[in-house]
C-alpha cells in the first residue's frame, strides 16, 4: 500500500466545521487554541457559531479551512496508525490546502501557516475588488480547445481538475464570452461558480508580491514527506521552491489532474482526504478509477475508519 494525503482548499466551508473534533479530541482542540492564539482573535468560535456570511469571506474561510483541516489531521494519527495509514509516501493539496500539506510535512510550523493565509485571503480579496471577476466551471470540453477559448476572451483555466472539469477565471464580461463560447463548443455543461473574485487568474497580479513579502518573513523548511506542488504537479524541493509556489499559485493554475496521475505513477494506491468535504477523493475517482478512497472529514467519518 502507497499512501497520499489529500487538503482541500476553498468551497468546504460551512459553520460548525471541526467543533465535533475540538469537542471530542484534545491534540484537535489545541490547533483551534493556536489559531486563536496566532491570530488574535476567536477563530474557533467563528468556524463553530458563524455568522456564515463572515465565515464565508475568504480573509476569515483560508485560516478556517487550515485550521479544521490540521485539527482533523491531529484527531486521526492514532486512528490511522492502527489501520496502517500513517505513513503517506506524499502530500498534495488543492489550493489552499497546499498549506495544510505543507504543515503536514514540518515545512510550515501551523501558527506561521495560519497567518499567511489570512494575508493570502486578504491579498486575494483586495484584488477581487480592484477587478470584477468570474469564475465558471465547464465539464466535458477538451482541455486544449478550451484553453484557445480562454485565450480569445483574455481569461485564464483556474482548476484543471480532471480530464473532464476545468475551471476558468478573469473578468466577469470575459468569462461569460467564454462560457457562451464554450456552449457553443459542444461543452456537456458549464456551470457559473459564486465567488467573490476570479482566484488563480491574471487578476490576481496584484496579491503576488504582497505574499512574496509575507513568505519572505516566514519559517519555511525542507518538507519531511514529499509535498506535490499545485502549479508543477511535481515534489518541492526546498524552502526557496516552496516561496516561490506558495507566492505564485494565487494567480496560477492549479494542475489537480496532473498532481494525481503523478502520484498514481509513483505507485501511489490509497488516497485519504484529510479537512472538510469530499471534492478531492471524488476527482481521484474521475481520474483513476480504481483507486482506494477515504474521507476523514468529521468524527463520524474517523469512527467509521475506526470500526472498519
Amino acid at each position: 500500500m502507497s499512501i497520499a494525503y489529500l487538503f482541500p482548499g476553498q468551497g468546504a466551508q460551512a459553520v460548525g466545521m471541526g467543533k465535533d473534533a475540538y469537542e471530542s479530541d484534545e491534540n484537535a482542540k489545541n490547533i483551534f487554541d493556536e489559531a486563536d492564539t496566532s491570530l488574535g482573535f476567536s477563530l474557533s468560535n467563528l468556524c463553530f457559531n458563524g455568522p456564515e456570511d463572515t465565515l464565508t469571506q475568504t480573509i476569515n474561510t483560508q485560516p478556517a479551512i487550515l485550521t479544521a483541516s490540521i485539527a482533523m489531521l491531529e484527531a486521526s494519527r492514532s486512528i490511522l496508525a492502527q489501520k496502517g495509514y500513517s505513513e503517506p509516501a506524499f502530500l498534495a493539496g488543492h489550493s489552499l490546502g497546499e498549506y495544510s500539506a505543507l504543515v503536514a510535512a514540518q515545512s510550515l510550523p501551523f501558527g506561521e501557516a495560519v497567518k499567511l493565509v489570512r494575508e493570502r485571503g486578504r491579498l486575494m480579496q483586495a484584488a477581487g475588488d480592484a477587478s470584477e471577476g468570474a469564475m465558471a466551471a465547464v465539464m466535458g470540453m477538451d482541455e486544449s480547445k478550451l484553453e484557445e477559448i480562454c485565450n480569445k476572451n483574455g481569461v485564464d483555466m483556474a482548476n484543471l481538475n480532471s480530464t473532464d472539469q476545468i475551471v476558468i477565471s478573469g473578468s466577469k464580461s470575459g468569462v461569460e464570452k467564454a462560457q457562451e463560447m464554450a456552449e457553443e463548443a459542444g461543452a456537456r455543461r458549464v456551470v457559473a461558480l459564486k465567488v467573490s473574485a476570479a482566484f488563480h487568474s491574471s487578476l490576481m497580479d496584484p496579491a503576488v508580491p504582497g505574499m512574496r513579502d509575507a513568505l519572505n518573513n516566514s519559517e519555511i523548511e525542507t518538507p519531511n514527506i514529499p509535498v506535490v506542488a499545485n502549479v508543477t504537479a511535481k515534489p518541492l524541493n526546498d524552502s526557496q521552491d516552496i516561496l516561490e509556489e506558495l507566492a505564485s499559485q494565487i494567480r496560477s493554475p492549479v494542475q489537480w489532474f496532473r498532481t494525481i496521475q503523478f502520484l498514481d505513477a509513483q505507485g501511489v494506491d490509497t488516497y485519504i482526504e484529510i479537512g472538510p468535504g469530499r471534492v478531492l477523493t471524488g476527482l481521484v475517482k474521475r481520474i483513476l478509477g480504481e483507486a482506494e478512497t477515504i474521507n476523514i472529514s468529521t468524527m463520524e467519518d474517523l469512527e467509521k475508519l475506526s470500526g472498519s
